[in-house]
């Protein structure tokens, strides 16, 4: 699984980092970022509320093909 955030659509809350900061960070710019490429299985849950949290829906999840 991936995650991804679309940077045109966030709005820097932190939220995702709050839930999830083994995979999100808000970066220098202020806006959130995904800082993993593969998210392991113990994580799934936790980036998948992340993700449901968001308020601007600005976080993209992948299954690996």
């Amino acid at each position: 699984m991936r995650a991804r955030v679309i940077e045109d659509k966030c709005i820097g809350c932190g939220q995702c980092e709050a839930v999830c900061d083994t995979v999100f960070q808000i970066g220098d710019e202020g806006f959130a970022i995904a800082i993993t490429d593969d998210i392991n299985n113990e994580l799934v849950d936790d980036v998948k509320m992340a993700a449901s949290g968001c308020p601007t829906d600005a976080i993209e999840i992948k299954e690996n093909a």
